[in-house]
């Protein structure tokens, strides 16, 4: 049905040069989209999905990348060889993008209104007064609460579901043919990823537009998209309709892709990563609810390590410069016990008080009432002195590595560094051999202790930041979002990783986190937050199988299953 093809990609391929070497990243590709059509591409980081699309729109880096061959054929034009001049008719008007991170895409110091604007003055003939009545019918298309509210807010007023619903009205408000939607779901809360997949659906529904759907999670590309191909390393190794690819996938990387999630069924030991996979050497060893009662009457046996008792964190906010400050309470007399060797699963949406109570937990930001009890002691009674002592016994492992790691200091000096602080170990030399000890317990070599963070992958720069965490074999490890910007398979590395040192080590995890599967995979008990305070406090597989409260119902129903 060649007629009905909106957009053709024969034999493509794309090089980047670097110190004058060139290098093909993306190898003789072909595809098409329908009209009227969702096309999910999925892969991990580096398979080449986005820089395949960013050609579509002729948005390839100057200078250090080009389309070596191949034609991208939108209509009867040949994209792949027009000037930038006649792109600018093309681009934002009938092809649309919507970037992952919005807070970057859009431009801090307009409002959200105005931005809209802008690309309406643009591409439309519409008076000030009509442009500005199109942008309100349009965030009301896109589900914002209070769009006249939104329309005056600055992107920071807003939360991350509007900002990506502000970039959904931009994107549409030229009434595009295709819109590409590039990872828009990636750092957003499972409800809300759950509210932009059927927003989009909808969109298409209305408009009759074609969206090509980017992202590393096949289990999502199941909840939006008609047909999938599968990218790895820069080729297609697989493309069929959905229910064919999750039924009867043929490429050993699309089930490696399906298998690395978590399930929500089968506790593994151990998760198998995209090379277990395609080494046809997956383990599956499960660990049955005997197992896990044994494992639990072990742990639960013990005196708590940390203990938390009516715990408040208090902050002002002001709605206007003259208004009078508000309370607002983002954790709410919270209490739980914390045992040594449990993971404590910590889930809710953004802005439910999560990571504020584990930042309270760990004094980062000191509670306004309540008591914790780190090994019976008030640890919110301490010193600055005796806070720093603590800090060898409770860390954190971020969300992302790269920004908490010093560029400036090699990998062996940043993982040093804390032994020094807390005066481990005799000398330099002592201290040099034990971070080795600990880069190759983590997955790493002795040779990366000289290299410095930017020369590491996404993946490769969480075990460093892990390496740097256990170095100091701390009692309490918080695990703040630590794997929810990476790959699938990268994540699953990185907790089978956790699951190991726990067990080796007898460390205790605080895991925060908003992907739900992973929670479930990784805890014993699951606290579920909500507005600042415990909507339910259980055993994770209970509160899986039978939650009681309809706030854990919904978190758990918005979880992408697959088919």
């Amino acid at each position: 049905m060649l007629e009905n093809r909106l957009l053709t990609i024969k034999n493509l391929s794309i090089s980047f040069f670097s110190n004058g070497i060139e290098k093909e990243i993306i190898h003789n590709i072909s595809y098409h989209l329908n009209t009227n059509e969702i096309l999910g591409i999925v892969g991990e980081s580096g398979s080449g999905k986005s820089v395949s699309s960013l050609a579509i729109l002729g948005l390839l880096p100057n200078k250090i990348s080009k389309i070596t061959s191949g034609n991208i054929v939108f209509e009867t034009q040949d994209l792949a060889v027009l000037s930038s001049k006649a792109f600018q008719k093309i681009r934002g008007q009938k092809i649309a993008m919507i970037f992952q991170e919005p807070m970057s895409s859009l431009n801090p110091s307009m409002t959200c209104g105005k931005q809209v604007e802008e690309i309406l003055f643009q591409h439309t003939k519409l008076s000030k007064k009509g442009v500005k009545a199109e942008t309100l019918l349009l965030f009301e298309k896109v589900k914002l609460p209070e769009p006249q509210r939104v329309f005056t807010s600055y992107p920071h007023e807003i939360s991350g579901g509007q900002k990506q619903r502000v970039m959904i009205a931009m994107a549409i408000a030229s009434k595009p043919q295709i819109l590409i939607a590039d990872e828009p779901t990636t750092a957003l809360d499972v409800t809300v990823q759950n509210d932009i997949i059927k927003l989009l659906k909808e969109l298409q529904a209305e408009t009759k537009m074609s969206i090509i759907f980017i992202t590393h999670d096949l289990s999502l590309i199941s909840q939006i998209a008609n047909r999938v191909l599968v990218m790895y390393k820069g080729n297609i190794v697989e493309q069929n309709t959905v229910e064919a690819i999750f039924k009867t996938p043929k490429h050993n990387y699309t089930k490696a892709l399906i298998n690395s999630r978590p399930s929500l069924e089968t506790r593994l030991k151990r998760l198998p990563t995209i090379e277990d996979v395609m080494n046809n050497s997956v383990g599956a060893e499960v660990i049955t609810s005997e197992l896990r009662a044994i494992q639990h009457k072990k742990i639960y046996n013990k005196p708590p390590l940390l203990e938390v008792i009516n715990l408040e964190k208090e902050y002002l906010s002001k709605s206007g410069l003259f208004s009078k400050a508000e309370k607002f309470k983002a954790v709410n007399n919270v209490s739980f016990k914390l045992y040594e060797g449990e993971t404590l699963g910590l889930v809710g949406e953004s802005g439910c008080g999560k990571s504020t109570l584990g930042n309270a937990i760990l004094l980062l930001n000191r509670p306004t009432a309540g008591t914790v009890l780190f090994h019976g002691v008030d640890i919110t009674k301490l010193n600055t002195s005796q806070v720093k002592a603590l800090r060898k016994d409770i860390q954190i492992i971020f969300q992302d590595p790269y920004s908490s790691l010093n560029p400036r200091l090699t990998v062996g000096e940043a993982i040093m560094e804390p032994m020094k602080v807390h005066n481990l170990f005799s000398n330099d030399f002592e201290r040099q051999e034990k971070t080795i000890e600990i880069l190759e317990r983590v997955g790493l070599e002795a040779s990366h202790f000289n290299r410095y963070p930017h020369e590491f992958s996404g993946g490769q720069r969480q075990r460093i930041g892990i390496a740097r965490t256990v170095a100091l074999q701390p009692k309490l490890i918080v695990c703040d979002e630590s794997v929810s910007a990476l790959d699938i398979s990268v994540q699953a590395q990185v907790l089978n990783l956790l699951n190991e040192l726990k067990e080796n080590f007898g460390f205790t995890y605080i895991f925060i986190s908003h992907d739900l599967a992973v929670v479930k995979y990784m805890s014993d008990q699951l606290l579920v937050m909500n507005k600042g305070k415990i909507e339910e406090l259980a055993d994770a597989d209970e509160i899986y199988s039978a939650p009681k409260k309809e706030y854990t119902q919904k978190l758990i129903d918005a979880i992408p299953k697959g088919l």
